[in-house]
């Protein structure tokens, strides 16, 4: 019988794509949500639903047992600041550890935990960054504290908990198709391209995956030899909205122009979004991807092409409306069926 892998957050982007490359390569999968009946997961054909919610410790003890494997996605990502950073840090940390806990007591093998490159960025401005280094939270929002705190827990967990292998996926922004008719907040930058909200883009950018990549990531995580002790950088060159912006108008209608700096800093005084754009112009994120090729056999496909699988997507799922082509005419069906 195959090994049966526990997966948390199964209704989410990056775990939805986790399951089904896991469910392609032979493995029986379970899956967390926090009401399996709410749950419209039926795009996921052939894994097993349990109830478990990183507030509580009830049903944690239930979802892993009998599992090889722990794939820990579930982390809150929310669209704009919250009005309390512990809002984020206390479930990602807590989460993780409940999580943690569970998995130790019954025996799972070995847990990936996705983290994030903002793990490792904050603080480190102007240089290349590996996973040697670690951001510093009093450099972070409280997003990047979340997944920097969380991370940090994980280990601390399994130095006291030797028997339990723990890997760590840390993944940049996180591109790619959606699998239903919910759009996260990773894909938001291509929606709102798509959909024209922006008079135009702001200049800044950040090291990009494919979420598709990053799935195949997490399985060669979960298995190969090396990974037991080991962060893996998963993204790319960075690559800034403007470029984003001339990819997509290859196919779509999409704002192009480039907004000066003054006048995103200048909105920022009163406008949320732009505030949270305004922090990362000037910024650089160099990361590098070397450990996960040469340790995993990981590979990444171009970002030209993410970019327009996400697009049509967002699209086939009716999350925005097909802007049309240059010139007015509509997309190609062929940009739309690489998703079908």
């Amino acid at each position: 019988m195959s090994d049966l892998v526990l997966v948390t957050g199964a209704s989410g982007y990056v775990a939805g794509h986790v399951i089904s490359e896991l469910l392609s390569n032979g493995y029986r999968v379970r899956g967390t949500v926090r009401s399996p009946g709410r749950a419209d997961l039926s795009h996921l054909d052939g894994v097993e639903l349990v109830a478990a919610d990183l507030g509580s410790d009830a049903g944690w003890a239930d979802a892993v047992e009998g599992c090889r494997y722990v794939v820990h996605t579930a982390s809150p990502f929310p669209s704009a600041e919250p009005e309390h950073e512990d809002d984020l840090i206390r479930p990602a940390v807590d989460g993780t550890l409940r999580v943690l806990r569970a998995a130790a007591a019954s025996g799972v093998e070995r847990v990936v935990l996705t983290s994030s490159v903002a793990a490792v960025r904050c603080g480190n401005p102007g240089r290349d960054l590996t996973e040697a280094d670690w951001s510093d939270p009093a450099a972070c929002n409280a997003y990047e504290k979340s997944k920097t705190l969380a991370e940090r827990a994980a280990w601390d967990f399994v130095a006291g908990n030797p028997k339990l292998e723990l890997s760590v996926i840390n993944p940049g922004m996180i591109l790619g198709p959606v699998q239903r008719a919910v759009a996260g907040t990773s894909v938001d930058a291509v929606r709102l391209l798509l959909s024209r909200e922006m008079p135009g883009v702001p200049n800044f950018g950040f090291a990009t995956v494919d979420v598709r990549d990053l799935a195949i990531a997490h399985r060669l995580a979960m298995t190969a030899p090396r990974a037991a002790g080991s962060r893996y950088i998963c993204a790319g060159e960075q690559v800034s909205l403007p470029t984003m912006a001339r990819t997509l108008a290859t196919t779509y209608r999409v704002p192009t122009r480039v907004l000066p700096d003054w006048l995103i800093r200048l909105t920022a005084r009163f406008n949320p979004a732009a505030r949270t754009a305004a922090r990362y112009l000037g910024q650089t994120e160099r990361v590098s991807a070397a450990k996960a090729r040469a340790e995993l056999g990981w590979t990444m496909r171009p970002v030209e092409q993410t970019l327009l699988d996400t697009a049509a997507g967002l699209i086939r799922f009716g999350l925005v409306a097909d802007p049309g082509a240059p010139g007015g005419k509509k997309a190609s069906t062929a940009s739309r069926a690489v998703v079908a």
